[in-house]
């Protein structure tokens, strides 16, 4: 495994679509290398909660990119397995029984979902699970994702510092961590050695960017200059140089990259790739609802607000109605936060949750019940992560294949992030 070499130009037709191979090499940037092939680069951002499901995932991969699932409840696709989990929070004194049964159609949807996505991608590409390191199955989303032949698990909202244990058995499996600084990389990196295990890459995600929940400790903390590409991106390349690794993990940035001149640019700092979330949800393969996508391509940077999630992090969104409703009254939830007897829907989906805990100064709502109401286009109900910037469709809603031409292409120019 190793990182462009910045002369690096030729792409192996065989993983990527060749008119977008082509137009790679005559576009400046350079190829991501990874699991052994030479590939655009081009990562697609996981959303949960079945914004990034089969059939988002397969169309990047067709393309030659790494196109990436979420884990998280991707059994909101499957109307069978829905059926088989209706009603049962209301078991009142079941718990047990009904989170064994919501965490099996979750996994069997996993496994579902990594073949529907394989058959899409035509064997081109990679294709990549996101597991939230903060969900409550977070080790078995990893191993089931491996045991069903996915290429790399992606894991953020926290360290995961257990990710080579859970993944001991897959040593063909790509490992990747979601981080958002040097310390941050040097720490998985020395704990990862320990056992073993290097990252196969690393995401790096600047919180002041990105959508969803973001990878600093606070609100306060998002400006931080130590999250800047131009920091951040030579400081870890700095490290893994001076411990002999740095050809062997390359670096992917994201958050806010929007257009070809991004891509030049973090690629000159020495980034081998980027990821990119919102642009990508918006698309017409895009799983979610067409107007989730609308809210999400209509909005302004002047329309993103930030907030303590349920599990403790920071994130971004549109302020939607119901968004705007809930930060108007977070206070008193905050102030009247107790410990809860069960989970609202008897799924606890995190392992932490500042609602089912009594968790002050945490996001006192359900999390899973408002993201599906997302993905599902209810404006009135559902919170809609977002990252900043402008999109290279502007609100339009076009297909896989039209964006990665665009990024490519650079036409038009994008603004930089």
């Amino acid at each position: 495994m190793s990182a462009s070499s910045p002369d690096s130009s030729h792409v192996d037709a065989s993983h990527v679509d060749a008119a977008l191979a082509s137009k790679l090499q005559r576009s400046g940037l350079k190829p991501l290398n990874l699991g052994g092939r030479q590939l655009l680069p081009i990562v697609q951002g996981g959303m949960g909660i079945g914004v990034s499901a089969h059939r988002l995932a397969g169309a990047v991969a067709a393309t030659g990119g790494v196109g990436t699932l979420s884990a998280v409840d991707l059994r909101r696709h499957h109307p069978d397995l829905m059926a088989r989990t209706q009603g049962l929070a209301s078991r009142v004194g079941q718990d047990a029984d009904t989170r064994a049964a919501i965490d099996a159609a979750n996994l069997e949807a996993v496994a579902r979902e990594i073949q529907a996505a394989r058959q899409l991608s035509g064997g081109r590409g990679l294709l990549a699970m996101n597991v939230m390191r903060a969900v409550s199955d977070y080790a078995g989303y990893v191993k089931r994702s491996l045991e069903a032949g996915i290429d790399a698990v992606v894991v953020g909202a926290g360290l995961p510092l257990d990710l080579p244990d859970l993944a001991q058995d897959h040593p063909r499996a790509l490992l990747v961590p979601i981080l958002s600084d040097a310390r941050g990389v040097q720490l998985i990196v020395r704990k990862w050695e320990r056992k073993k295990r290097l990252p196969d890459a690393i995401v790096i995600e600047h919180p002041r960017l990105a959508g969803g929940h973001l990878g600093a400790a606070k609100i306060a903390d998002l400006n931080d200059p130590r999250f800047d590409f131009e920091r951040v991106i030579p400081e870890s390349l700095a490290f893994l140089r001076s411990a002999g690794i740095e050809k062997e993990i390359p670096l992917i940035a994201a958050g806010g990259i929007r257009s070809h001149a991004d891509i030049q640019r973090v690629q000159s700092l020495g980034a081998a790739g980027v990821q990119l979330g919102t642009p990508f949800a918006v698309t017409e393969e895009g799983d979610a609802h067409p107007e989730f996508k609308r809210v999400l391509a209509s909005a302004r940077d002047e329309d993103m607000v930030e907030f303590t999630s349920v599990a403790g992090l920071p994130a971004r969104a549109v302020a939607t109605p119901w968004l705007k409703a809930y930060l108007k009254i977070e206070q008193k939830l905050q102030a009247v936060a107790h410990v809860k007897n069960r989970c609202t829907k008897a799924f606890d989906c995190l392992a932490q949750c500042g609602l089912r805990d009594g968790l002050a100064g945490w996001g006192q709502f359900c999390i899973d019940n408002q993201l599906a109401a997302a993905m599902r286009g209810d404006l009135k109900k559902g919170l809609f992560f977002r990252g900043v910037g402008a999109l290279p469709f502007g609100d339009q809603i076009r297909s896989v294949r039209d964006l990665m031409d665009r990024l490519l292409s650079g036409e038009p120019e994008g603004l930089a992030a």
